[in-house]
């Protein structure tokens, strides 16, 4: 995506989604993201080791040469043993021509996800994810804990970390909680705020 005018672009979100966990948080993000003035989101997904049939979406498949368009990248998947999911791991994997001609380096980077359980990987997994956008040159954008009061909820199970947005998918069958779907939509205003930032200094 171009910039367009006063339109800043923030690619929210390249994801990864078996069972739609990622994806419900995405399009908060999404949401959370065209809440400020003059922003842009987009959601895109990653080339799929699944048939259609199986999935049943019809977000478009992204492309590594496709990153470089956007202001700003937020990346979701569900975790697999405490990291990224193998087909975004391929996905990643595929982005060396990108690392050679170091077209993401500068850009501003964030991570939100999914895991099976409490203990499944909500701080492990964006904390392995970080080394791919280290790779890149990308810069992490966290959001720490300026979600307020939500992030020190302990009467509701609550997916996310200062890393980024999560949930809990249990056995597939749990959806995202409202408190969950409200950090994601506060994870897409937020990065969207930092990426036109920068933008505007550059």
């Amino acid at each position: 995506m171009c910039e367009r005018g006063a339109v800043y672009s923030v690619r929210e979100s390249n994801y990864h989604s078996t069972y739609g966990h990622v994806e419900r948080l995405a399009e908060q993000i999404k949401k959370g993201a065209e809440s400020v003035e003059g922003v842009e989101a987009k959601l895109w997904q990653v080339p799929e080791t699944l048939s259609d049939e199986v999935l049943g979406n019809d977000v478009p498949v992204i492309t590594p040469g496709e990153l470089a368009e956007a202001d700003g990248l937020l990346f979701g998947f569900p975790t697999r043993y405490g990291t990224m999911a193998a087909q975004f791991q391929a996905f990643i994997d595929s982005t060396g021509s990108q690392w050679r001609t170091q077209e993401l380096v500068g850009k501003p980077a964030g991570l939100f996800y999914s895991t099976g359980s409490q203990g499944g990987g909500q701080e492990t997994t964006p904390l392995t994810a970080i080394t791919q956008l280290v790779h890149h040159g990308m810069i992490f954008v966290p959001i720490g804990y300026t979600f307020g009061a939500g992030m020190f909820e302990m009467e509701k199970v609550r997916g996310g970390s200062p890393y980024g947005a999560g949930t809990y998918a249990g056995d597939g069958s749990r959806q995202p909680s409202e408190l969950e779907l409200d950090l994601a939509f506060h994870q897409g205003k937020y990065f969207a705020g930092i990426s036109k930032k920068l933008k505007g200094t550059s």
